[in-house]
């Protein structure tokens, strides 16, 4: 036998044997149990739990096939997913029961991990499910398998990091297993909510699991990349459990085409890529196990050893902070401090200058921003919560959690998709006694300012001391190296000017000694001088040539911008100067900076002036703004509003702009442009951009639901002024996952992307009996029906629905999804069109009902 021997559920123990050979986890439960007489629509859970004896056969025979690790028939026994059998209140007792046969079978030959699936539910501002609801449905299973003897949790199929996020901090808060975490992945190459590899690679391994990897998502061939990609930048090990390829329905059966040779044969090239456990997913059975069980035993696992990634990430994005990548930097515009309408929108709870903030430094090209909302007398966990939450609907890119505050910080950490910065952590004993165990619990990096309890030294040596002991203190807390940022804290040249250049003196010893990152707030070198812009530019590009990494800059200043450009040049950071060029390929010469004026934005409009002496009382800090044209561009800019409003929505859809919609479309009516005239020139072209951005991938799932959501209250806002005729004129269609499938998710969006594009969409639900689709295709007159579904068991049920529906003699049309499904099966069932995905699915009602 291949068995695990003597492994207790120590995490070090398991890394112990994961480095002398590979571990072979078993395969398809599902598969095993239809076979075994388990009904399409039939809780999984639930007959486990009344034929415990199916599962230990089933157990048995992945461990007499070779298996070290199998996983418990706990997939869906999570209070969401037991709650659409009415079973939500028996979490415990499943759980429970379902460790306990896998134990009774495994005994000492094989570790019963607690197998984790995903809920269903979307977090918020995708969907409006919370980290702590999630959380706390992860943390009721885990609990409940650890107490049954479960020796480790598997956590697999999430579409969503910020999900097996939530499952990943459940486990290691409450219990000590080691912990496998799988995402599934799309044929682009990303999960469903639009991480890459890599990106779910850097997020996981900051949170201390012990493995990561995919499953599902297709067979052996679609995932070897996806465990390549990860191999690259990070060490820890590597876990996948394939398909048995993409299924096919022939006669009526499920048939997945990997047979246990081949995959025998793809099991030693997910070696050689480097994973470490090797299973199976859909479709493959104790044979499969066995074949690879067979040709892997013996062989050690690959070596890898890849450069240490210092990084950070958001759902879709990751910045890599190293002297091979470009030059990055902190936009620092989200900051109330002297900027009195931010601080206003802040204390309103409102967001939306936050929200519009973000977007403005994105576009302007900050990678990263910094998120601070320390508005004196407010709540300021509940205020940075829906401020990292509005941001997130803005924009997709790392932030920095700006506060003193710990529970605003952990407030940020649950809200935040992604591996976040920490700001404003000092080298107060007591600071870092709250902080660093949280930046440990959810993955976080931490910046360390140098200064303590004395507060800040005059000399870099002293600072420099500082660093160190918040690299010691964090390392206590299980924080690596590449987890650890400095602020060697700039001291403004108007009040301390002997001690500006004490504080690239630290920054050079930093990097050179400790090997840590280095971060700054450049503005505050030029406080209360004037030509602050020259200043913070030449400062600027000091740091950055003594080896500042990551410095915090208003991205809107041309001064600074036109520094970091040069720079990645000279550093070496711009290869062949490509973003040099493109930048500046059509500039000839420079405007003279003796009559070029200087920039303030008014208070009352955000509109940039351009004045020649003070500014306007009352208005954001001058030196921070950009140069523009003059105040004739301004006088231009204002007149263009009323004129622009149709642009405007557009633009607020696509850019999900919730909170700007409904006033806009009220705006658009107000000044008399006719309601269908918005629907057609504003609303649709906006959709039908973000599907386009979504078909280049440049959006994905959490933009395109905005976007979606966005359109919706546009859509409501102007439907009372429509005639009936025009409110449903792009027809009627009916939505439905068929009979015997529980599954949703992929319906639902599709429901609201055709509700957005003007059709009436008439939503069944899941489990639906083809009589009852039927039956209101007649009632309701329907253009079309939808039919979902996502498991091979109940595709037929799609062909039942169509062999009805033109039994009655109805003229509907039908179109087909889900992720089994192909074209070729859709035809060969009668349907009228097969999409996809969201997208597709528009495209094909429009020209069913002969819109296009």
């Amino acid at each position: 036998m291949f068995w695990v021997k003597g492994v207790k559920h120590l995490n070090k123990d398991l890394a112990s044997l994961l480095r002398e050979r590979i571990i072979i986890l078993d395969g398809a439960m599902g598969t095993m149990l239809q076979e075994k007489g388990l009904r399409p629509g039939d809780c999984p859970e639930l007959f486990g739990l009344e034929h415990p004896e199916v599962l230990e056969e089933i157990h048995g025979q992945y461990i007499e096939a070779g298996a070290d690790i199998i996983q418990t028939n706990t997939f869906g026994a999570n209070r969401f997913k037991l709650a659409e059998y009415g079973l939500q209140d028996r979490v415990v007792e499943i759980n429970k029961a379902a460790v306990k046969a896998a134990k009774k079978v495994a005994g000492s030959g094989a570790l019963v991990a607690i197998d984790i699936g995903p809920t269903g539910r979307l977090l918020q501002p995708a969907g409006n499910t919370t980290f702590d609801q999630l959380y706390e449905a992860f943390r009721e299973q885990v609990v409940a398998g650890a107490e049954a003897g479960a020796d480790l949790v598997s956590i697999e199929t999430m579409t969503d990091i910020g999900e097996l996020r939530a499952a990943v901090i459940a486990a290691r808060e409450n219990t000590d297993l080691p912990i496998l975490a799988h995402l599934t992945f799309e044929p682009n190459g990303r999960t469903m909510m639009g991480t890459s590899p890599a990106g779910a690679a850097l997020v996981l391994e900051a949170l201390g699991v012990t493995a990561i990897g995919a499953n599902c998502s297709g067979g052996p061939k679609e995932l070897l990349p996806v465990i390549e990609e990860m191999a690259r930048v990070t060490g820890i090990f590597l876990s996948v459990e394939p398909n048995a390829g993409l299924p096919k329905l022939e006669n009526g059966r499920t048939i997945f085409p990997e047979t246990p040779e081949s995959m025998a044969v793809y099991a030693l090239s997910l070696r050689e890529a480097g994973a470490n456990l090797i299973g199976g997913c859909c479709g493959t059975t104790p044979a499969h196990i066995r074949a690879m069980a067979e040709i892997l035993r013996g062989l050690p696992p690959v070596t890898r050893r890849p450069k240490r990634v210092r990084a950070l990430a958001s759902r879709s994005r990751y910045v890599v902070l190293s002297e091979d990548s470009p030059l990055h930097f902190i936009g620092e515009r989200i900051n109330p401090t002297a900027r009195k309408k931010l601080g206003q929108d802040i204390a309103r709870g409102s967001m939306a200058m936050v929200a519009e903030e973000a977007r403005k430094q994105v576009e302007a090209g900050a990678p990263l921003i910094d998120v601070n909302v320390g508005v004196p007398g407010i709540d300021e966990p509940s205020a940075m919560e829906k401020a990292v939450i509005a941001v997130q609907s803005a924009v997709d890119v790392p932030i920095s959690i700006d506060s003193a505050n710990s529970a605003a910080v952990e407030a940020a950490l649950k809200a935040f998709v992604g591996r976040p910065l920490i700001n404003s952590t000092t080298g107060e004993q007591k600071v870092l006694e709250r902080i660093l165990p949280l930046a440990k619990k959810y993955g976080a990096a931490v910046l360390g300012l140098c200064l303590d309890e004395k507060g800040i030294p005059s000399t870099a040596g002293e600072r420099f001391e500082i660093a160190v002991r918040i690299l010691e203190q964090a390392r206590l807390y299980g924080l690596r190296e590449e987890d650890i940022y400095i602020d060697c804290l700039v001291k403004t040249a108007g009040a301390e000017q002997a001690q500006v250049m004490e504080t690239i003196k630290c920054v050079r010893m930093v990097r050179e000694r400790l090997g840590l990152a280095t971060v700054l707030g450049i503005s505050n070198v030029s406080h209360g001088l004037p030509a602050r812009e020259i200043l913070n530019s030449t400062y600027l590009a000091m740091a950055l040539g003594s080896g500042l990494d990551l410095p915090i800059i208003n991205p809107f200043d041309q001064r600074i911008r036109e520094v970091i450009l040069a720079s990645g040049v000279l550093l070496n950071r711009d290869i062949s100067a490509r973003k040099f060029v493109g930048e500046f390929k059509d500039r000839t010469s420079l405007p003279s900076e003796a009559v070029r004026p200087r920039s303030w934005v008014c208070e009352k409009c955000n509109i940039p002036l351009l004045v020649a002496g003070k500014p306007p009382g009352g208005v954001d800090d001058a030196s921070r703004l950009p140069v523009v044209a003059g105040e004739e561009k301004v006088k231009q800019e204002e007149g263009s509003k009323g004129a622009d409003i149709a642009a405007r929505i557009e633009e607020a859809v696509v850019k999900g702009e919730e909170h700007l919609i409904v006033g806009l479309v009220k705006e658009a009516l107000a000044a008399g442009i006719a309601a269908l005239e918005v629907v057609n020139k504003s609303l649709i072209p906006g959709i039908e951009k973000v599907g386009e951005l979504y078909e280049k991938q440049e959006y994905f799932l959490p933009q395109l639901m905005l976007s979606a959501e966005t359109m919706k209250k546009g859509f409501a806002t102007v439907r009372p002024f429509l005639t009936q005729q025009a409110q449903q004129q792009f027809g009627t269609i009916i939505m439905a996952t068929v009979e015997g499938d529980i599954h949703d998710i992929g319906k639902n969006i599709v429901s609201l992307m055709l509700e957005n594009y003007g059709f009436k969409v008439i939503d069944l639900g899941k489990n639906v009996p083809a009589q009852r689709i039927v039956e209101e295709a007649v009632r309701s007159r329907a253009d079309i029906v939808g039919l979902s579904a996502l498991m091979t068991t109940t595709m037929p049920r799609m062909g039942e629905v169509i062999e009805k529906l033109r039994e009655k003699g109805l003229g509907c049309r039908v179109m087909v999804g889900g992720a089994v499904l192909t074209q070729e099966y859709a035809e060969r069932i009668g349907a009228d069109a097969y999409a996809r995905d969201a997208r597709e699915a528009v495209i094909k009602a429009r020209k069913l009902c002969n819109l296009d």
